[in-house]
């Protein structure tokens, strides 16, 4: 009899938690409409940057030296190869435009230049003594540029990369970094490698300064909001925002939309001011009211992909603001809203 009980009990705790664990996952409705348009590309490499020289041209790069071009405002996409050797394989990570100067970085070791709008690239030394993987970088002006690494740290050229100086005097305090990101006005905010704490460092700083998480879940990705505030997606699907940027150890409640077991990996606010998430297994939320509520997409969730790069551009190169979302296993979305 006892047993018999004990199964019941077990039965019912069961029970409980999948309705509980369901009603967690279908608590966001999903969505009538999506302004997003699916792209699948043939070969399912992961896609990991994007921007535009003008309103149609612009480039895409990936995984496996993965580099594509659109002249057509990204409706369309055709591969390009860059000239490096065959048996070197790179994943190619960040690139940026200021008018026709861009810059291309992968890891391992890669940085590339050009002056003519991706025709031809000059690949660049970085030399042995660069601490980390190059991570990020950023056209400044004709011939300048800031490149940040894995390590934290952060270089600068005004001569096309001929020579670098560090602007950061100790690259440690960032403690090495699972994601680093930039605004327009040189402020840097980093993720630490483990996850366990983040760091700012202002442009008229060469210090990072490490900050506590907001709890003791471990920090997935962290950046700026169009207002310069700072976001943070955490492990357990956990949303939070900074309204404060004198106080970077105060931030809001965790806000959870949806529990399916899969982290978010990126936001993004779109030119209507809406918040976009996305993150694993085709998970794509959308909230027009500052993260009150929240819906999810409903082109997104039927996509075998992780949504791992949430992209808005907005320059003074383009006259219309261009959106993508960069997912893995050669899939993208086009923002048309």
């Amino acid at each position: 009899m006892t047993y018999f009980f004990s199964r019941i009990t077990n039965f019912l705790i069961i029970g409980f938690l999948c309705v509980f664990l369901s009603s967690c996952s279908t608590g966001v409705k999903t969505a009538d409409s999506s302004p997003w348009d699916t792209i699948k590309f043939e070969k399912q490499f992961n896609t990991l940057d994007i921007d535009f020289i003008d309103d149609n041209h612009g480039f895409l790069v990936g995984s496996n030296r993965l580099i594509m071009e659109t002249t057509d405002g990204g409706k369309t996409w055709e591969e390009r190869s860059l000239e490096l050797a065959s048996e070197e394989n790179f994943r190619l990570l960040d690139i940026d435009f200021k008018g026709e100067e861009g810059w291309l970085l992968g890891q391992p070791s890669l940085v590339m230049h050009t002056y003519d709008g991706g025709k031809n690239w000059t690949r660049l030394s970085l030399g042995n003594k660069l601490p980390g993987q190059p991570f990020l970088i950023t056209t400044i002006d004709r011939d300048k540029a800031e490149l940040a690494t894995t390590a934290g740290a952060i270089y600068s050229t005004t001569n096309s990369g001929e020579s670098w100086e560090a602007k950061v005097v100790d690259a440690s305090g960032s403690g090495g970094v699972r994601d680093l990101r930039r605004t327009s006005e040189g402020n840097y905010v980093s993720v630490s490698s483990l996850g366990n704490f983040f760091s700012t460092l202002e442009s008229n700083s060469d210090t990072w300064v490490a900050h506590q998480r907001a709890s003791s879940k471990r920090v997935q990705s962290l950046g700026f909001n169009p207002s310069g505030n700072l976001w943070m997606l955490s492990r357990g699907a956990e949303i939070r925002f900074n309204d404060n940027t004198e106080d970077l150890e105060s931030w809001s409640k965790p806000i959870i939309p949806i529990l399916n077991g899969y982290n978010y990996l990126d936001m993004g606010w779109d030119p209507n001011g809406d918040i976009w998430a996305g993150g694993g297994n085709g998970t794509l939320i959308v909230s027009k009211d500052d993260g009150q509520t929240w819906s999810a997409d409903p082109i997104a969730s039927s996509l075998p992909t992780n949504f791992i790069k949430i992209v808005f551009i907005n320059k003074n190169d383009l006259q219309e603001a261009k959106g993508f979302i960069l997912g893995e296993r050669g899939y993208i979305l086009r923002w048309n809203g």
